[in-house]
Order: C-alpha cells, then sequence, then structure tokens
C-alpha cells in the first residue's frame, strides 16, 4: 500500500493512526501542501485524486480518497482489530462522533480554507484565529456532551480504539497547535491522553514523520 499524506493533515493522520492500529506495512508518500504554492495542486497529484486533498491510499489496482472511506475500507479488508462495532447502534454511534469532526469541523478550520480567509477575505491574523477557535469550540462542545454517554469507555466507545479515536486525536492536535483552550473538556482531554499513550497513535503522530519539518 502505498499513502500519500503530509504530516500535519488531519485527514491524513487519521489514516496513519488506523493503520498503525491494525499493523499495515505501507509506504509513505508526502505531499507538501505548502511549497511551490502546494504539491497537491500539480498535474500528477491532481490525477490521483482531483480535489487536490490528502490522503490518497492506492491499494494494488485500488485508489481511494478520504479518510473515513478510506478507514472503513482497510476495516472491511482487514478486520482485527476492528474499528468499528458490531452493532448496528455502536457502529451509527462512533460514525456520527468521526462525522461530527470530520465533516462538521475540520473542512471549516482546513489549509484551504485559511488560506482563503487570509488572501481573497483579507483577514487578518487575529480574525482568522477567532474564526478556527469558534468552530472549534463548538465542535468540542458537541462532542463533550456525546462522550457523556455510558457507552464512552477508555476511549470514546468502549475500552478499544475505534474510528472516532482515529479522527478525536488528529483534531486535538491541531487545537493545541492553534492554542485553542480545551481546559473545559475532560472527556476529550482523558480520551486523547490516553489515545497518544499507545504506540499505534505515537507512530503516527505528525512530528515523528519523515516529511516533518
Amino acid at each position: 500500500m502505498v499513502l500519500h499524506t503530509y504530516f500535519r493533515s488531519s485527514a491524513a493522520y487519521r489514516v496513519r493512526i488506523a493503520l498503525a492500529l491494525k499493523g499495515l506495512a505501507y509506504q509513505s508518500v508526502p505531499v507538501h501542501l505548502l511549497r511551490g504554492g502546494g504539491e497537491q495542486h500539480g498535474a500528477a497529484f491532481a490525477a490521483l485524486n482531483p480535489a487536490e486533498l490528502v490522503p490518497v491510499l492506492v491499494d494494488g489496482d485500488v485508489t481511494l480518497t478520504q479518510s473515513l472511506p478510506i478507514i472503513e475500507y482497510l476495516d472491511e479488508r482487514h478486520p482485527a482489530p476492528p474499528l468499528l462495532p458490531a452493532d448496528a447502534a455502536d457502529r451509527a454511534r462512533v460514525r456520527a462522533i468521526a462525522q461530527l469532526i470530520a465533516c462538521e469541523m475540520h473542512p471549516l478550520n482546513n489549509l484551504r480554507v485559511l488560506q482563503y480567509l487570509e488572501g481573497p477575505l483579507g483577514l487578518d491574523a487575529q480574525a482568522k484565529s477567532a474564526w478556527y477557535a469558534h468552530w472549534v469550540g463548538l465542535g468540542f462542545k458537541a462532542l463533550e456532551t456525546m462522550l457523556q454517554d455510558p457507552r464512552t469507555g477508555t476511549f470514546c466507545h468502549g475500552d478499544t480504539p475505534t474510528l472516532a479515536d482515529c479522527c478525536l486525536v488528529p483534531q486535538l492536535y491541531n487545537a493545541e497547535r492553534f492554542q485553542v483552550p480545551i481546559d473545559d473538556y475532560p472527556h476529550l482531554r482523558r480520551i486523547g491522553a490516553t489515545c497518544r499513550a499507545l504506540t499505534a497513535f505515537a507512530q503516527a503522530a505528525p512530528e515523528v514523520q519523515a516529511d516533518a519539518i
């Protein structure tokens, strides 16, 4: 398998966690999202993903985009350890947590949105940071409430990592990077610390990637 990735990309970080949890070997191909205006905009990468976004996973003759479908593909092809619960209602809960992060929070704060805010819209750094903190705060408040559910265990759901944890840890990393306080979210902080103590999460962390700068 080949993973086209960028060390600070939240979406690529999610997939790296899933690969590490499953113990799957892969070749990492860095795509620098800033150098030269962004390597993701080059013709070669756009041929892999017309959306010009990382990650892209190539598994033989299969090319996949979007982090959540990639992780579910890995879970179906390599079911142990499972990243989704067996029960339908529990699977829906895990997906809801994951999608709150990946579909509601992250798209408002990813690189191309922040670049648009600073570029064409002319926002200064302070206004951009306020935008980021606003949407992260709304999302984390909702997540913290969701995690008060009795089905929350050592991790977001139960006592083994799931798709939800693959999404949570990168979002926490981003919040810390942009200096958004997380003191008001004890469940998020506890689960994040528990995840980061695991080898798989440590191996996937941005700072230890080959392209980290």
